[in-house]
């Protein structure tokens, strides 16, 4: 059985698309979190180390953090092929972003927002704004998904991340376009009348 621990409006969110675009079977269950504004609180049944989401149980395995779910169930669910298996020529480009998202574009948006996207440690750490959305737009100008023809669950991240806050994602007509597309998929509408619980 899968269970994800969800909170509405949050990155488990993205989660609820994946699992409807894998068309899996799988229960919700809501929990509280702290939220920027304030509101929310840690629930104590929630059980993220962090008492964060999204996290997954799957029988006895828990699995957290979203890039780490997204492979998991990829992995676990590979018939819709969102997720290249081993063996796929596109199985280090999908292992790569997958990696990218959560160890540059994840921290470089966070440092912007905060206001310290210009600080020279960080960019130097990880990489510049600048730089992120050169490479995102390189793949797209490829193929009308990150990795090409193939709508991925690096997808999934990289445009929930425009459908939070569109100035997270570089400005113009590809991304625009390529928002729309991911926007318009039947998963995605079934996934946001879930969202809430």
């Amino acid at each position: 059985m899968l269970t994800l621990f969800h909170a509405p409006k949050s990155r488990s969110s993205r989660i609820i698309w994946l699992l409807e675009e894998l068309g899996a079977t799988y229960q919700l269950r809501l929990t509280t979190i702290p939220r920027m504004d304030g509101t929310g609180a840690s629930d104590p049944g929630n059980p993220h180390p962090d008492k964060k989401v999204p996290a997954l149980q799957h029988d006895d395995a828990l699995i957290t953090e979203s890039a780490a779910i997204v492979l998991y169930l990829t992995d676990l669910l590979p018939a819709n092929g969102l997720g290249p298996r081993v063996g796929d020529a596109q199985r280090g480009a999908y292992l790569t972003w997958l990696s990218y998202y959560a160890g540059v574009i994840e921290p470089v948006v966070t440092a912007r927002f905060a206001g310290l996207g210009d600080h020279e440690a960080l960019k130097r750490t990880f990489t510049s704004q600048a730089a992120v959305d050169q490479r995102i737009l390189d793949a797209l100008k490829v193929g009308p998904f990150i990795l090409g023809e193939q709508f991925t669950g690096v997808d999934i991240l990289i445009a929930s991340m425009g459908q939070w806050a569109r100035a997270m994602l570089p400005s113009g007509s590809v991304v625009d376009d390529y928002l729309a597309r991911c926007n318009a998929r039947p998963a995605l509408a079934r996934a946001m009348a879930k969202d809430a619980g």
